[in-house]
């Protein structure tokens, strides 16, 4: 399930999840919507991260509500979550306080090279279009320190899909559509800014999943 994203600077999905912050709140409030396998990978990264002689800092980058921050906080993790939508910086400020977030584009992050040990993009790069793509993975390889590990989920497959009537049962009438991508698709936009692949997950939908899931680890050589 996705955790509320980024769209290459279009003000509409900013402004769908700003619509949906407080419904998704409250619907989302920790990983249980991840199947075993998907948790497993972000406990495969979050291991990766934080058994080291030096873990350093974790980006939650697209972290929505703020409910895959506290999966990883809990797992030793010193998290910090950036996300497009205030109105999701705001849900995720109030319900995990001791936890920083800041409002921020996946393709303009406001950090210095070499700042984190991990990044994790759970589901947050589903709205960019095929040519935003590589500006997110450069911004990730950018701030990653050498040696740091990005996860990343997503829907897997091709295509676009509408996904605006999923919000309209809670009474929200928002526009809004992602992009599926191919593991092997991800795995060459890691692999073009220096990412190695570690591992990857791909299952199929369960719970009313329309799409088979995908995860992929890789790590900055």
């Amino acid at each position: 399930m996705p955790s509320l994203s980024d769209d290459l600077g279009q003000p509409g999905v900013q402004r769908a999840y700003d619509t949906v912050a407080g419904t998704y709140a409250g619907h989302f409030t920790d990983a249980s919507a991840e199947s075993p396998l998907d948790r497993a990978m972000v406990d495969a990264f979050a291991a990766a991260v934080t058994d080291t002689g030096d873990p350093g800092p974790v980006l939650d980058a697209g972290c929505g509500a703020g409910r895959m921050s506290r999966y990883l906080a809990d797992r030793g993790c010193e998290v910090q979550g950036v996300d497009l939508s205030p109105g999701m910086v705001e849900m995720a400020r109030r319900d995990h306080p001791d936890l920083g977030f800041s409002v921020a584009s996946l393709t303009d992050l406001p950090f210095p090279d070499d700042t984190f040990a991990g990044v994790m993009v759970w589901y947050s790069a589903i709205h960019t279009p095929p040519q935003g793509q590589p500006q997110i993975f450069a911004e990730v390889a950018r701030v990653l320190r050498p040696g740091g590990h990005l996860v990343i989920g997503l829907q897997s497959g091709q295509g676009t899909q509408d996904v605006s009537a999923a919000y309209a049962k809670f009474g929200h009438d928002i526009e809004l559509e992602r992009y599926l991508y191919t593991a092997d698709e991800v795995a060459a936009l890691a692999a073009d800014v220096g990412l190695t692949e570690v591992a990857r997950m791909v299952r199929r939908p369960r719970e009313g999943e329309r799409d088979d899931q995908a995860a992929l680890l890789a790590q900055l050589r």
